[in-house]
């Protein structure tokens, strides 16, 4: 599985959106496969939920949707250029509050740069979902213009 995504990560290097989302269910294995990736690599996993969470704290509740875009960009840019950004821990960005579109503030980071993500979520179909459709923080996207790759 490391080979199949070293492998997507060549291919994916020269289209406009350079995502590999890693979907399984809990306990499938996700985050440790972007461990071995990112020992592999040479880099580290990035926990979006500890430092988006740490870089938010310090804001008021009001300014936080406002700027998780912009702070996970600049987190993201503290990785090296030519590495792939390896991302876990995003379900912080599926908070109500946020009013912001998880996908997409990962989809803009994959323009420039190579992602791997964990995806906290479950593969229905061609739809990524994330949580009951009765939970406040529920979401339902097209898989289109995303790599998925199953654990």
């Amino acid at each position: 599985m490391l080979e199949k995504i070293e492998r997507l990560l060549c291919e994916i290097n020269d289209t406009s959106s350079k995502l590999i989302l890693l979907v399984g269910s809990g306990r499938s294995g996700k985050t440790r496969m972007l461990c071995q990736l990112a020992s592999k690599l040479g880099t580290e996993r990035l926990n979006v939920g500890l430092e988006l969470g740490r870089k938010m704290a310090v804001l008021p509740k009001n300014k936080r949707g406002f700027s998780a875009g912009e702070l996970l960009r600049e987190i993201a840019g503290k990785e090296r250029t030519g590495d792939p950004l390896l991302l876990d821990n995003l379900e912080l960005l599926f908070e109500p509050d946020l009013q912001i579109s998880p996908l997409e503030s990962i989809r803009r980071l994959a323009h420039s740069k190579r992602v791997v993500a964990v995806w906290p979520g479950e593969l229905r179909g061609d739809r990524l979902v994330y949580a009951d459709i009765s939970h406040p923080e529920h979401r339902d996207y097209s898989r289109d213009g995303v790599v998925v790759l199953e654990i």
